[in-house]
């Protein structure tokens, strides 16, 4: 529960555990981190990577530093776990100050998450510059940064089993029918955001196999103010 902000979050996983992982971490300044991430592969060592990357995150988290930094010391503490296995974890860092009315984020090899205006109707990607978690101690994260929060605004974070959810025909779900439901419900609380995005792909995909992990964040902006 942040002020300002209303946030629902779901995964499904197509085996009993997995690699898919979102995560809010608070601080004492009100901001919010919102993390989701996406480890190679699916089951028992990827749910196994994914806590590590967890306890990483949320250790350095509470440390001195910006995102970039945060995502460099992480980086560098995995790749002693993974280097030799070709084990990797994309990761979508974001975090949001809703006292100044801004958010900041860093995109390590992750889809970029989906920012919509309301007033205008229009959909940005957020997009950055970095490399997937576990790949090089080298990496570099490019921190970027929006301004000027206004109540209405939505922000969807997903793992690409969304988009790339296939039905029994073998079409992919993709980006358009999640636009289309953020679009039509942008009065609408998170969850019911959130709920109406799975219930799509629900009745895209009926008879077909879940091949891959499902994970969604939805934020929308509300009252700053409070």
């Amino acid at each position: 529960n942040i002020d300002g902000l209303d946030i629902a979050a779901r995964s499904l996983y197509c085996d009993e555990t997995g690699g898919d992982y979102f995560d809010f971490i608070g601080n004492d300044t009100k901001q919010l981190n919102v993390v989701i991430g996406d480890v190679s592969g699916h089951g028992i060592s990827s749910a196994i990577l994914m806590a590590s990357v967890r306890a990483f995150l949320r250790q350095r988290a509470h440390l001195p530093g910006n995102l970039s930094r945060i995502l460099s010391d992480v980086n560098r503490q995995l790749i002693t776990d993974v280097e030799d296995s070709g084990n990797f974890m994309t990761l979508f860092y974001l975090r949001l100050d809703p006292v100044k009315r801004c958010l900041s984020w860093i995109r390590a090899g992750h889809d970029p998450a989906i920012f919509y205006h309301p007033f205008s109707d229009r959909f940005d990607d957020m997009h950055g510059k970095g490399t997937a978690l576990g790949i090089t101690k080298q990496a570099v994260f490019e921190e970027n940064e929006k301004t000027g929060l206004t109540p209405g605004q939505i922000i969807v974070l997903a793992t690409d089993g969304v988009w790339e959810a296939r039905n029994k025909e073998g079409n992919m779900f993709g980006k358009e029918p999640l636009y289309h439901i953020v679009r039509q419900n942008r009065n609408a609380v998170a969850e019911d955001i959130l709920g109406k995005s799975f219930q799509s792909l629900e009745e895209f995909q009926t008879e077909a196999v879940r091949e891959d992990d499902i994970t969604m964040v939805v934020i929308k902006i509300v009252d700053l103010d409070s």
